[in-house]
């Protein structure tokens, strides 16, 4: 983070910080993406329009933080000593009810990626970038450990299996992700695709 962009963050107390993003995750759920406004944050927040300009620069990067605030912790440092349960302690880091919620405010947010590249960059910068970074070292370990060869070619497209099982839960079976689908997931496709 830059130096002007923790400046501008240190005004903001933790706590204020997590109303805000509560507020705009809700807001987000009533409206939806385009229709969402930050009048309509600083009316729901109590907070001037400029106070939220100057702290997140605009409606995409405070979405985004918003999101990346609620996901629980799973930093890459979760080491479990093997690469199954390095994934199971991923998938079981939310519970049920929040991630059927994230779901569908994931579905209606790629939607709108498609049609508001600021959404589409602050997303890849402060959600999936961080995500893969986190899988790359989870990887890394099991390849230092000798559970997956480093030359395996699923390991390009472990993120992209994981979002598609979240994802595809809902389009295909028409129920929420849950910790048990992802877990099955998991140890059905991914890690024999890892040939772990």
């Amino acid at each position: 983070m830059t130096e002007a962009a923790t400046a501008r963050r240190s005004r903001i107390t933790p706590e204020r910080e997590a109303e805000l993003y509560t507020a705009v995750l809700d807001l987000l759920r009533e409206v939806g993406y385009d229709a969402l406004t930050m009048d309509a944050v600083a009316a729901r927040t109590k907070s001037s329009k400029a106070t939220l300009y100057r702290q997140w620069g605009g409606k995409a990067e405070l979405v985004a933080k918003a999101m990346r605030h609620q996901k629980p912790g799973f930093h890459g440092n979760v080491d479990t000593g093997s690469l199954r349960g390095d994934f199971h302690a991923m998938v079981v880091r939310e519970d049920d009810c929040h991630m059927e919620q994230n779901s569908a405010l994931m579905r209606g947010l790629a939607m709108a990626t498609h049609t508001n590249p600021d959404l589409l960059r602050a997303f890849r910068e402060l959600l999936i970038e961080p995500e893969m970074a986190e899988i790359r070292r989870m990887l890394q370990r099991a390849i230092d450990r000798g559970e997956v060869r480093p030359d395996n070619p699923a390991i390009g497209f472990v993120m992209h299996m994981l979002i598609g099982g979240f994802a595809a839960r809902t389009l295909i079976d028409e129920l929420p992700p849950t910790r048990a689908f992802l877990t099955s997931y998991v140890d059905a496709v991914i890690l024999p695709a890892l040939g772990a």
